[in-house]
């Protein structure tokens, strides 16, 4: 007789749900992230000991290994083509004699200026430097206000860093960690290259800034830079409505409109969403994204190919608030062409395909809220968890907001093994991250572990 999972209590849900995935036979690996400033913006290697004793506590505990960033402030910091890897090295000299796995998240953005950042570290300094002279290597919004914590795609094919483009210098970047870490990359102790495409390492316009915005507001379209706006240009000519090309739509509110009070994002017609133009405009901003997204992946994949056990990945944000409305505006400025019957997901996950690049979502652990600001973010992990499979990539999970500040939420962690298993076990999962008060709180280090018991028995 087929065991039922279904769930009479909520008392007794995580046992049942750790039961239930325990008869589906497959393991998840799961991962943490490590704080922040693991290598802090100096370059040197956060408390090594206290580091070792950490990983020491993760390796006793089954888990399976560790998410870092590489930030490329850091790592390209002296000077163009002048890296400096010796605190990552270290690092995963630690991860390896410890017995350890680690993914290493190519960090091309600021941090500090995202939820739940808790560091400063920004952008090289020589890139910082020709920011000053050509604000225009970065993203603008329709204000002109431009933003520095990623490099503007309209400069993936612009010489403006010192004669290189953008993805150039991500291409060398990588060539560099490649050679650098070759021994750990051929001995599988890193397992995995997260390719960062955008703010906060996800692939996406910075649409919803913390110093601009608040949730739950539709954001702001950023193509206001002028290598944007000559590209947008040129379209809007191939099109036969050169009108076109002089931005974004002038309807579309701020960053912190809701749907209902714009033109552009209501259903009540005229140069909304659906009209001739505003298809238009949204495949143009759309495919911009989608082509960083292939080029990048491209590189990488080259430049990582020789080893057969090891995974790209690239990131997508789980922008849940207004799935639920016809428009899914707050997706729309983020980049993601989500309706007018588009799958944006599955567009998305079809470039990953090509490079056999896994996509990783975030928010597994959330529930829909549909009275809240029209979020669905259960909705939204289940379409692309199904473009992923549609497209035949993996599909990494994660946790949007840390789940054990205090004490740990179980509904949370029960919330991630339902999602990472009702459609198919998910090929892993990575907790939003390692701190004391998670790894050295008894009861919240044994309610963790029964999660990764659980994930391991999906």
């Amino acid at each position: 007789m087929a065991r039922s999972c279904g769930v009479t209590s909520s008392a007794a849900l995580f046992l049942v749900l750790a039961l239930c995935v325990a008869a589906m036979h497959a393991y998840i690996p799961v991962n943490l992230m490590m704080p922040l400033d693991t290598i802090t913006n100096d370059g040197a290697l956060n408390d090594p000991q206290g580091i070792r004793q950490d990983l020491q506590q993760l390796k006793n505990g089954g888990v399976d290994g560790v998410m870092v960033d590489v930030w490329w402030g850091v790592v390209e910091r002296a000077g163009p083509r002048r890296y400096n890897w010796t605190s990552y090295l270290q690092l995963v000299d630690i991860v390896d004699q410890v017995g350890l796995k680690i993914q290493f998240v190519t960090s091309f953005h600021q941090c500090g200026t995202n939820v739940g950042d808790q560091c400063f570290i920004p952008l090289p300094p020589w890139v910082l430097s020709i920011g000053q002279a050509n604000p225009d290597i970065y993203y603008r919004d329709r204000e002109g206000g431009a933003d520095d914590e990623y490099l503007s795609l309209g400069v993936d094919y612009q010489p403006v860093l010192n004669g290189r483009t953008a993805l150039q210098v991500y291409a060398d970047y990588m060539s560099s960690l490649e050679q650098t870490f070759r021994v750990f990359l051929q001995k599988g102790t890193i397992n995995q290259i997260q390719v960062g495409m955008g703010p906060a390492g996800e692939l996406r316009y910075p649409s919803y800034q913390l110093s601009k915005w608040s949730y739950c507001g539709v954001g702001e379209f950023q193509c206001y830079d002028k290598y944007m706006l000559a590209d947008l240009d040129q379209a809007a000519i191939a099109a036969g409505h050169p009108d076109w090309g002089n931005g974004g739509p002038d309807n579309a509110g701020t960053y912190d409109s809701n749907p209902e009070d714009t033109g552009f994002f209501s259903d009540n017609g005229g140069d909304n969403y659906s009209s001739p133009y505003g298809r238009f405009f949204l495949n143009w901003y759309s495919n911009k994204l989608l082509n960083h997204s292939d080029s990048i992946l491209k590189s990488a994949r080259q430049i990582f190919s020789r080893y057969s056990g090891l995974s790209i990945a690239g990131k997508v944000s789980g922008i849940h608030w207004w799935y639920n409305t016809n428009s899914h505006a707050a997706e729309l400025t983020a980049g993601y062409y989500n309706t007018n019957g588009n799958n944006g997901y599955l567009k998305i996950a079809q470039v990953f395909s090509k490079y056999g690049a896994n996509f990783d979502f975030t928010a597994l652990e959330m529930v829909n809220s549909p009275n809240n600001c029209g979020s669905a973010p259960e909705t939204l992990v289940k379409q692309t968890i199904l473009a992923a499979q549609i497209a035949h990539v993996g599909y990494d999970g994660e946790n949007a907001l840390e789940l054990c500040s205090g004490s740990c939420s179980q509904s949370g962690f029960q919330q991630i093994i339902k999602e990472s298993t009702q459609y198919g076990a998910i090929s892993g999962f990575t907790y939003l991250r390692l701190t004391n008060n998670l790894i050295y709180n008894q009861n919240n280090w044994n309610t963790f572990l029964n999660f990764v018991n659980a994930m391991h028995r999906a």
